[in-house]
């Protein structure tokens, strides 16, 4: 067990620097982010759920990540809240850092396996569109998002196993405003070259993994797409498949940055800077860049707005 080599039982986190007025003024910005990032993801998934419109499998993926990126900021932002409004310095336990750590890994490992699977779905739909609903019938997109959620918790197992078998002997001081494995590793002592290692080699395997197939979907699709005669025919193909290659380009980006590294004890504030693009920006934007850039959500989300306000008038 962990207690019977190391010395760190509990972790304190610095969070932000700045005063305290500052900290309060943070405190109210990300909270405001939070309810509206956890409002427009819940809103995406009543839609999918109620809308018979949006009962198709890029909508069921769209809402399962509505699901994912509200267990993003339920993991990570409490924590940080809970650092911005106390005076002093905030305390983890050791078992508590990583349970955190296992279900926020676990949860974005699902997204980018479910990130590559709509594109395969966007694939199919442009490039075979005759085969689609064979293809992507309901029972085989029901395994593919059993199977992400799946994958995603057990690939992380060893990983958090690997994690915490190392030996910390201090200082107990985590500069982060949650459990971030970079900096977790800045406080093992001896060297962990080799866990670290491993470790970027599974972090490049979910990345680039599911990078691939997202790539190879999109030359099909833009060469399909080129081919189509009509000008208006093309900006709705173009336009189908932009929301999904946005949130890609969003979500790949800001991780390869933060995960894909053979040393990720990186600099603290570069660290906080892209976790708070990974566990706030990005669940934030999602439910913008879907709605804003989707004829379909948009016209059930007027419709849902008109059924509410005409059964508020009764």
């Amino acid at each position: 067990m962990f207690g019977n080599h190391s010395g760190i039982l509990e972790l304190k986190l610095l969070g932000f620097s700045g005063s305290q007025d500052f900290h309060h003024m943070l405190f109210s910005i990300f909270f405001l982010l939070y309810m509206v990032t956890f409002i427009g993801n819940s809103l995406i998934i009543v839609m999918v759920c109620m809308d018979y419109r949006l009962h198709s499998p890029m909508y069921f993926f769209l809402g399962n990540i509505s699901a994912m990126e509200i267990l993003t900021t339920a993991i990570v932002i409490p924590t940080m809240l809970g650092g911005l409004l106390t005076t002093q310095i905030q305390t983890m336990s050791f078992g508590a850092c990583m349970a955190q750590l296992f279900f926020l890994l676990s949860v974005g490992t699902s997204e980018f396996v479910l990130l590559a699977a709509m594109a395969v779905d966007q694939y199919v739909a442009i490039c075979n569109p005759l085969r689609y609903s064979l293809i992507m019938n309901h029972q085989v997109c029901l395994w593919v998002v059993i199977g992400s959620w799946v994958f995603g918790f057990l690939f992380q197992i060893w990983p958090i196993v690997a994690t915490y078998h190392l030996y910390f002997c201090g200082p107990n001081v985590l500069n982060h405003f949650f459990c971030e494995r970079g900096q977790l590793l800045r406080l093992t002592c001896g060297d962990s070259r080799f866990q670290q290692f491993i470790l970027f080699l599974m972090a490049a395997f979910i990345l680039f993994g599911t990078l691939l197939p997202t790539i190879v979907s999109y030359i099909y699709i833009i060469c399909t797409i080129l081919r189509i005669p009509s000008v208006s025919c093309r900006k709705k193909a173009f336009s189908t498949c932009a929301s999904h290659f946005t949130v890609v380009v969003i979500g790949y980006g800001t991780c390869l940055f933060l995960y894909v590294k053979p040393k990720q004890t990186q600099a603290a504030e570069y660290n906080k800077m892209i976790s708070l693009m990974t566990s706030v920006v990005t669940p934030l934007l999602n439910p913008f860049i879907f709605t804003l850039r989707n004829d379909q959500v948009k016209e059930a989300l007027i419709d849902g707005i008109k059924r509410l306000s005409h059964f508020l008038k009764k």
